[in-house]
């Protein structure tokens, strides 16, 4: 059983603790032993139950509401505990989601977040290019208006949910200015003609993730999410809320692995005598403790002050970030 004691800390509403509690003893039920031989499967089945489940309601906001970080943070923790892959699962469905949450209009809401909060539509973030990578501000994929329409041409890659989304939150110049001032967002709908899936990535943690091409795709200008040319800023406000729940994830990995070590190091014996009762061992495990300790510790300071109102917590999720996921 995992230390539960961070949940005392003052970072918590009672609340937090018992989603915590309750999110805990569904993973036990429910993620043992999961079958990740068939991924694209795997992960339909995991965003279906999470959404049975209540889990994703946590991924969206509508008509002014906030999204909790210190909940998404307690959730990705605890799923990445558990299993890697629901995890993702989760998170892709508050990422992908996250522009429309915090900058979409009623009626955009309204379309699309009643089915990714109930799993019944899988949503990805397509932001990465080929050629810019990360680097928002020289992305090249084009929107171009037409009339009543944008017509979107240009390349996406290394896109998580890639060929399994519905839905997809895409960021694309559309020419106000320069750089990052001329980026857009759109919510894009898997299968419009011209938008093609040209390749399946394979990586070492097997999760969907592909390229993505558009040619002449015709999107409704109501497609936008905010106004023209706010593409980066809603991207780096997305990124700024989610940030630290990789983190968080990071930490449940970590968790999990000192438990791990605990049972190992209590059950092997070596000359008649527990490893655990060995004093380099028990260093060893004392700094995995203090490392998982000091990451949650920054995970839930950044999580605690998103919550409290700040306008940007980059720099504490950044660390957060950079600490858990060394």
């Amino acid at each position: 059983m995992s230390d539960r004691s961070f949940l005392e800390w003052p970072f918590f509403e009672d609340r937090h603790r018992v989603l915590a509690d309750e999110l805990d003893v569904w993973a036990e039920a429910t993620l043992g032993g999961l079958d990740h031989s068939d991924v694209d499967g795997a992960c339909r089945w995991l965003v279906r139950r999470l959404g049975e489940a209540g889990w994703l309601q946590h991924t969206g906001a509508e008509a002014g509401a906030v999204l909790d970080v210190r909940s998404l943070c307690l959730i990705r923790e605890t799923l990445a505990r558990h299993d890697g892959l629901a995890d993702f699962s989760f998170a892709m469905q508050g990422l992908g989601t996250g522009a429309l949450s915090l900058f979409g209009t009623v009626e955009q809401q309204q379309a699309w977040l009643p089915d990714t909060r109930t799993g019944k539509a899988i949503s990805a973030f397509a932001l990465t290019e080929p050629q810019s990578g990360s680097d928002v501000a020289n992305s090249t994929m084009t929107a171009t208006r037409d009339g009543d329409e944008f017509i979107l041409n240009g390349e996406k890659t290394w896109i998580s949910n890639g060929g399994i989304a519905d839905v997809y939150t895409l960021f694309a110049c559309t020419g106000e200015a320069p750089g990052a001032r001329g980026l857009s967002a759109f919510i894009v709908p898997a299968g419009l003609p011209g938008f093609d899936i040209t390749e399946r990535l394979q990586v070492i943690a097997p999760h969907p993730l592909a390229k993505l091409r558009f040619t002449d795709c015709r999107l409704p200008a109501t497609a936008m999410i905010g106004n023209p040319g706010q593409g980066f800023a809603i991207a780096m406000s997305v990124l700024d809320v989610f940030r630290s729940t990789v983190a968080a994830a990071a930490l449940g990995f970590a968790r999990r692995a000192l438990d791990e070590a605990l049972t190992r190091v209590k059950a092997r014996h070596v000359q008649g005598r527990p490893l655990a009762d060995l004093q380099m061992v028990q260093g060893h495990i004392a700094d995995m403790a203090v490392d998982v300790d000091a990451s949650a510790l920054l995970v839930y300071r950044a999580a605690w002050l998103k919550d409290q109102g700040a306008a940007r917590v980059t720099r504490e999720a950044a660390m957060a970030k950079l600490f858990a996921t060394d």
